[in-house]
């Protein structure tokens, strides 16, 4: 059945239906875990291990317990996610690729018949380990999505702003991403949606996108009035799709830097107060930012641009909104954070690394422009420092690799960007090791399933809360920033004064084993003892 369009040209799910976990894949038979028609709620005793240094500069470790209760709303409902920059690459595959799943579409390449799919998310086409099998020892896998109850892409109603008036299929054709059979397919429905104006201000991104801007809510710089539209278009898109939750994400041009300026941005206050008085200093992505967090929605940014300035960071843990970012990471990023957390921890010394990129999309265009650069520059460079601290044997205190970002805009390349990586290391005895990659990212199909996977992971976040054993505990949610959703960002946003993740491997491990905690499930420890020990 064909996605129906509402008047402001979003597109809901096929039947309006809302999927509730009334039949979950397995049940955890514990008496730490209690199933409800509406809840799951376990307890859990978190193990860590506490480190000390004595007077005379030794380390002392303590194993420590904490005990939590966690509650997971078994409800999904109806959830919809409103993209800014929907008429982008990004957001014109994000969208096909939900209605060809949706609709079950299969069509003809060059290499044969192509189904529908979701390869590339990591809920949806992943799976993880539950345990093993009590008679046989086997190792037993399950699908991602079934560790807790999570919303279905296929489900979703998709809408969201622009500044280009072009309607979703002529977006998808300039993008020049799909292929022209799977357009073909699905050209009607997205002729039917066209993105809501979006606010733009030119100094925040480069002049080159100027051409584009045809779609724009009156004023130059930040207003009130640009908030209250913002929230106004969040409350009609959820009344008119009958939704009970929205997702915002930034998928629009990456911006220049914001400067932090004190009396501007550095409070919610203030910023607020920026933004009545139309302070130049506050970019569209931070405006999108404030009114989804006083709307309560949870927003996303999707590029790497400092939106969270310390007020509105300030202003997410006052109301309690749930915000994340910064930056997809989806091709060249994600490879470095897996390879140089294995070399490092084969005790391998990585002393320079040098990354080129070469891409023909509006990103790279936009990108041509140094402001923006820099911008893409900060997240892809700090993206190791958090393993190489981790190794005072291969690196001293304040010591890093070379570390150098090249992006150069190509036109003839379209959507496929050219990712050149050298990682040159020292090994045993002042030997060196090489490592060259070339990898071809087709951009928009590597970051359309982080796209969904971030809707999909903050929605579930919504539904999760916790307590302490303390008498009188009452439950409340996770922080505000969503550092869970790490896996998917190169530039990890973190509670203030926590530490900042990079280590692929980590991410994905916090990710599953807090899920598994809300189930009352320990992490696996792969120690597999059963098969090491004989009687």
């Amino acid at each position: 059945m064909a996605p129906h369009a509402s008047s402001d040209g979003a597109t809901g799910a096929a039947n309006g239906s809302t999927r509730q976990e009334s039949s979950p894949l397995f049940t955890v038979q514990s008496p730490n875990v209690v199933y409800t028609a509406d809840e799951i709620k376990s307890q859990y005793a978190y193990q860590t291990t506490e480190v000390t240094r004595t007077a005379d500069n030794k380390l002392v470790a303590t194993p420590k317990s904490t005990n939590y209760n966690f509650k997971v709303d078994r409800k999904v409902g109806k959830v919809g996610m409103m993209l800014v920059g929907w008429g982008g690459n990004n957001g014109s595959t994000v969208t096909a690729g939900i209605l060809a799943n949706r609709r079950g579409l299969s069509w003809e390449t060059r290499e044969g018949k192509q189904n529908a799919n979701y390869y590339g998310s990591i809920v949806m086409s992943s799976t993880v380990k539950l345990g093993t099998d009590g008679k046989t020892g086997e190792e037993i896998n399950i699908p991602f999505r079934d560790l807790l109850p999570m919303v279905h892409p296929n489900d979703m109603a998709i809408g969201g702003w622009d500044i280009s008036s072009m309607d979703l299929a002529a977006s998808m054709d300039r993008a020049q991403v799909l292929e022209p059979s799977l357009k073909t397919l699905v050209r009607k429905e997205m002729a039917e949606l066209k993105p809501l104006p979006s606010i733009y201000y030119p100094d925040f991104i480069a002049a080159n996108q100027e051409d584009r801007a045809d779609n724009v809510i009156e004023g130059t710089k930040a207003c009130w009035a640009h908030v209250e539209k913002i929230q106004q278009d969040i409350r009609d898109f959820k009344a008119q799709n009958g939704l009970d939750k929205v997702i915002v994400m930034w998928t629009a041009n990456t911006e220049r830097y914001a400067d932090i300026i004190p009396g501007v941005n550095d409070t919610a206050d203030n910023l607020i107060n920026s933004i009545k008085t139309g302070h130049e200093e506050v970019a569209p992505s931070t405006v999108f930012a404030v009114a989804s967090i006083l709307e309560n929605t949870p927003f996303i940014n999707g590029s790497p641009q400092n939106t969270f300035v310390p007020g509105a960071l300030q202003l997410a843990e006052k109301t309690g909104a749930f915000i994340g970012g910064d930056d997809f990471k989806s091709g060249q990023t994600k490879m470095k954070s897996a390879l140089v957390d294995f070399l490092i921890n084969a005790g391998i010394k990585l002393t320079s690394i040098a990354s080129y990129n070469h891409l023909g999309n509006n990103d790279g265009k936009n990108l041509s422009s140094q402001k923006q650069f820099r911008s893409k520059e900060i997240s892809k460079s700090n993206v190791v420092d958090d393993m190489v601290a981790a190794n005072n044997i291969l690196y001293e205190k304040d010591e890093h690799p070379d570390h150098t970002v090249v992006i150069k805009y190509m036109p003839a390349v379209g959507d496929n960007k050219r990712a050149l990586d050298e990682y040159y290391a020292e090994i045993f005895m002042g030997g060196h090791q090489t490592i060259s990659l070339f990898n071809i990212c087709e951009d928009s199909l590597l970051a359309s399933p982080l796209i969904i996977d971030l809707v999909i992971l903050a929605e579930m976040m919504t539904r999760v809360s916790w307590k302490t054993d303390a008498e009188g505990a009452e439950y409340k949610g996770f922080h505000s920033v969503l550092s869970i959703l790490s896996y998917m960002l190169k530039a990890p946003l973190t509670p203030p004064g926590t530490p900042v993740v990079n280590a692929l491997g980590k991410q994905r491990s916090a990710l599953i084993n807090i899920f598994r905690a809300c189930v009352g499930l320990q992490p696996e420890s792969e120690m597999t003892l059963e098969h090491r020990l004989f009687e």
